[in-house]
């Protein structure tokens, strides 16, 4: 399978991306579902071929994807990691992440419009970014180690209630069940996503594996982390991005070999 990657090639793909020249970081203002929020914006040095929106996991911050941001500017992507506006309104973060499509597709504020975004999200910010993967410009989604909010009232689940009706293709990464992702309460999506491309889960991973980087916090309540578990996350979000995004001899001769998905 494309995206099955061995721990080695893994690593060694990593150890790449560390080599790459850092990207242009800037911070932005904007109003998002009603609320101002900050935007870290991770600018490539030449050509893009698209943007990627990351999105940060419950009562977590934009900082904790600029990892995979910068990784993503070096490939040639225009990268933005928002502080999400709500922490509790799933729904309503799901309309700042489509109004934050809608500013990407225009340019403007972020330069020369781009035609295709990549959705990201990481547990809570999973939830939000498979909410908005329908909007329009939107080419491909991705989430690392998904939560999803079970109603109390003994009714479904809000992504689960929301995921056949996504025609967007969709990268789903996974940690074994623990209480911080909620036991792999998001694992039914694999089986009500029309357009799954990939549902993979790494053996031994814990909650923190995801985010990049991630820090004392998570792993005191979650778990520990290992570079070879997050450099499978690194390279299975790299690989994806580029099934949506595609390379072009150019970006191909700038970012160096990279497995297809």
């Amino acid at each position: 399978m494309p995206f099955a990657l061995t721990a080695l090639s893994a690593l060694a793909a990593c150890g790449a991306f560390a080599a790459t020249p850092l990207a242009t970081v800037s911070t932005v203002e904007l109003p998002l579902a009603g609320r101002h929020v900050a935007v870290d914006v991770y600018r490539p040095g030449g050509t893009v071929r698209g943007a990627v929106i990351l999105s940060h996991g419950f009562t977590r911050s934009r900082t904790t994807l600029s990892g995979h941001a910068q990784a993503l500017a070096a490939a040639d992507v225009v990268a933005l990691t928002p502080d999400l506006p709500y922490t509790f309104d799933f729904r309503r973060n799901a309309q700042g992440l489509a109004e934050l499509v809608g500013l990407l597709r225009s340019g403007g504020r972020f330069g020369s419009p781009v035609a295709g975004v990549v959705l990201v999200g990481f547990s809570a910010g999973a939830l939000s970014s498979l909410l908005a993967a329908a909007t329009p410009g939107v080419v491909g989604y991705v989430g690392l180690d998904p939560f999803d909010k079970v109603a109390r009232n003994g009714g479904g689940a809000l992504g689960l209630d929301f995921a056949p009706t996504l025609r967007t293709e969709a990268v789903l990464l996974r940690a074994p069940p623990s209480r911080c992702n909620a036991r792999s309460v998001a694992a039914p999506w694999a089986s009500a996503l029309p357009a799954l491309v990939s549902d993979r889960v790494i053996e031994g991973a814990s909650h923190c594996d995801f985010e990049a980087p991630t820090d004392w916090m998570c792993r005191a309540a979650c778990g520990a982390t290992a570079a070879e578990r997050q450099a499978v996350v690194r390279t299975t979000l790299l690989d994806a991005v580029d099934r949506w995004l595609p390379r072009t001899p150019h970006h191909a001769a700038r970012g160096g070999a990279t497995a297809g998905p």
